[in-house]
């Protein structure tokens, strides 16, 4: 779990705006201290040394969250479903190589 920042204000498109000193990973998830998944990282903006990052809520009120501390958790990153290295069409099976060029 790393300290992502706190959250300065709540935009009217919908996310949680905070400042932090290090650069997240989009979708990364978002914690508050009680382990409570706040939302995603949906946007990473502003100076490279201190960026401002959006937050996406997955909460009910979130202008709750209005200064308080968030982190991301690093053990909660899903992996990514179906990323085993084989190639499948629709119908599920192989594809045949593509056959090689005689002479």
């Amino acid at each position: 779990m790393r300290r992502l920042g706190k959250v300065s204000h709540y935009a009217k498109q919908g996310f949680l705006i905070l400042r932090t000193d290090w650069v997240p990973s989009l979708n990364d998830p978002v914690v508050d201290k009680k382990l409570t998944v706040v939302g995603v990282v949906k946007d990473v903006f502003g100076p490279v040394n201190r960026p401002y990052v959006a937050v996406k809520p997955r909460i009910k009120n979130p202008e709750n969250y209005v200064g308080t501390l968030l982190y991301v958790d690093t053990k909660r990153k899903k992996s990514r479903p179906g990323k085993t290295g084989k190639r499948r069409t629709k119908g599920g099976k192989a594809r045949r190589p593509a056959p090689r060029k005689r002479g």
